[in-house]
């Protein structure tokens, strides 16, 4: 069993990064951990808690993650206390390199997410936590994200990432173990690019409305001018 942890925080207009720490850990279960603080530099301002939880909601489909075909809403819902709960079905393809399929035994590489997630207004944060539902008897994937303001600045956005990656039953686990680890690190980095892709697209089409808005209120202006004229 590997695990894999990472923090980011959502600000476009930070500095370049502060740089990348690897923390390993020597459990009994020979698993290996790795904590990584990292800040994004780019341009734009930052974005708070209520923008990018906006943005994961609708992060599919993105150009970032193509691997991602589909996205399901199976259950959503506003418990008594205001928090929102939403069940997903993810479509994947994993795009597994041929060394691993040969491994696994698995020649189709489609496969099924389900994802939970809450979301606390009052509180202020999101937790999404997903698995996968195919190749169970073979590897199994948990991922945790959380999504809360940072503590300095609320402008800011944390998200604190986590997955646990388990192969079961197959020669070489802790090689495909570790090669998953680094599929899923790579992929957290796209997912954090997708997520700066969504919050500028929802960001356009703001703007659109509002420009929309703004000239479906001068028309009726010029007419009324035009009349009095």
């Amino acid at each position: 069993m590997k695990i894999w942890t990472s923090e980011h925080v959502f600000d476009p207009g930070a500095a370049a990064p502060v740089g990348v720490k690897f923390l390993a850990l020597n459990l009994n279960s020979g698993c290996t951990g790795a904590t990584r603080t990292q800040n994004l530099d780019d341009s734009s301002s930052t974005h708070p808690w209520e923008t990018v939880t906006t943005a994961a909601m609708q992060k599919y489909p993105n150009p970032m993650n193509p691997s991602v075909v589909g996205v399901d809403v199976l259950d959503r819902h506003i418990d008594p206390s205001g928090k929102l709960h939403s069940h997903r079905l993810l479509s994947t393809e994993w795009g597994l390199p041929s060394i691993v399929k040969s491994i696994i035994g698995a020649a189709r590489t489609k496969t099924y997410v389900q994802e939970h997630s809450v979301v606390d207004p009052v509180q202020k944060t999101m937790e999404l936590n997903s698995t996968n539902i195919s190749f169970t008897n073979m590897v199994s994937v948990d991922e945790r994200l959380i999504y809360k303001p940072h503590p300095q600045d609320p402008e800011k956005t944390v998200l604190t990432q986590e997955a646990i990656i388990t192969v079961k039953g197959v020669s070489l686990s802790s090689y495909l173990e570790g090669l998953m680890a680094s599929t899923i690190s790579s992929n957290a980095n796209k997912g954090r690019e997708a997520m700066e892709w969504v919050i500028h697209k929802l960001n356009a089409e703001i703007e659109e409305l509002a420009a929309s808005a703004r000239g479906s209120i001068r028309t009726p202006m010029a007419a009324a001018a035009f009349v009095e004229k």
